[in-house]
């Protein structure tokens, strides 16, 4: 039995990195690119399509921040997290879209950014905001065809080691900060379920459902 193949962006470090590793645990080919563009978007599936043909899984992770209002983020800088945050998971899926083999399955890698924010996070929260838009939409296009869903990773640790206060652990109802693991494995899940389809599945350890209110069981307003 051949393997078969999942193509992920921004693999080299944290969630893709773990969803690479995963996946490839459970017998699947790996292609991965890290920094897009988009002359290098089509040099990457072009090379893809030369080695393997056909694809099986593809996870659009790639992006990062160029925070926002208050550190004058630039239009030019904007529309460059929107290039790599949506624009570039619709090129790679744009040119794989003839070569993906049957029950084949695109994940989208959002965030809860695309429903609560901080402050100066405008451009990444908006990209994250258009991905969960472009999932839905590429579903329906690619009906009958590719199943296409989103997952929507809450506080994610991806250091090694790292530290957690008794606060940032309980402010989770499931009373723990989430790791990269948490995400791959949820991946993994949906791209072996056949009947999930144009959805958004946040995993957050339920921090989102968690409503505040100043002084409510010592919630303090800082501001």
């Amino acid at each position: 039995m051949n393997n078969k193949l999942c193509v992920i962006t921004g693999a080299s470090n944290g969630i893709g990195k773990e969803i690479a590793l995963f996946f490839a645990k459970n017998n699947c080919d790996i292609a991965f690119i890290d920094k897009d563009n988009e002359k290098s978007i089509k040099s990457f599936t072009d090379k893809v399509i030369e080695k393997f043909r056909n694809v099986d899984y593809l996870i659009n992770n790639a992006c990062y921040s160029n925070k926002g209002l208050l550190s004058n983020c630039s239009y030019d800088d904007f529309l460059e997290i929107f290039k790599i945050g949506a624009a570039a998971p619709y090129e790679i899926t744009k040119n794989l879209m003839n070569y993906f083999n049957e029950k084949a399955c695109i994940i989208n890698i959002a965030s809860t950014r695309a429903f609560m924010s901080q402050k100066d996070s405008e451009s990444y929260s908006a990209a994250k905001g258009a991905i969960i838009a472009l999932t839905h939409a590429m579903a329906v296009s690619l009906s009958h065809k590719v199943r296409v869903n989103s997952i929507s990773p809450g506080w994610i640790n991806t250091i090694d080691n790292a530290q957690f206060s008794k606060e940032d652990i309980l402010q989770h109802p499931s009373a723990k900060v989430g790791n990269t693991y948490d995400i791959a494995s949820t991946a993994w899940f949906i791209c072996n379920n056949d009947f999930i389809n144009g959805e958004n599945i946040t995993v957050d350890g339920g921090m989102t459902k968690l409503m505040i209110y100043h002084n409510d069981e010592g919630w303090k307003l800082d501001i």
